[in-house]
């Protein structure tokens, strides 16, 4: 594991599927993450740079139906934790978006194992499967019971 201090920008855009149940129809939105941009400097480049990007990104989807010199309306929000709130509309088709300001604290690379031998494959072909991982839980917390008294 490794401590680093590279800024990024992150930019969010809300997706949205219209599903069909029941004969009603279901407007499901998620937020998907479709940029993660280093940024070369400090925290306040990097608050810098997520203006511009509230400012100036366009929406995949808007930009593929954009003719030469369209310019769509923009409102963005700045709220008090620093993140941007954008909504782009262009002709019929309207967009939400979300910049915000991180700061990259730990980085791991991808660990394989090693590939499994013919023995130990034919072995796990008439054993019962591993049990599954534990899941993720917070460290335990010790109590002071002596300052409760």
């Amino acid at each position: 594991m490794t401590a680093t201090a590279q800024w990024y920008v992150l930019i969010e855009e809300d997706t949205r599927v219209t599903e069909h149940v029941d004969g009603s129809e279901l407007k499901l939105h998620r937020w998907m993450l479709v940029g993660t941009h280093p940024i070369d400097g400090d925290e306040a480049q990097a608050v810098a740079a997520a203006e511009d990007a509230a400012r100036n990104y366009t929406p995949g989807v808007l930009a593929r139906h954009a003719r030469p010199g369209d310019e769509p309306a923009r409102h963005a929000l700045l709220t008090r934790d620093g993140t941007w709130v954008v909504l782009v509309r262009q002709r019929h088709r309207e967009c939400h978006l979300r910049v915000s300001v991180a700061r990259l604290m730990h980085s791991t690379q991808e660990k394989e194992a090693p590939p499994k031998s013919l023995k130990d494959t034919l072995r796990s072909a008439f054993e019962a499967p591993r049990p599954a991982a534990k899941p993720w839980a917070p460290p335990a917390q010790t109590r002071d019971t002596t300052a409760q008294a």
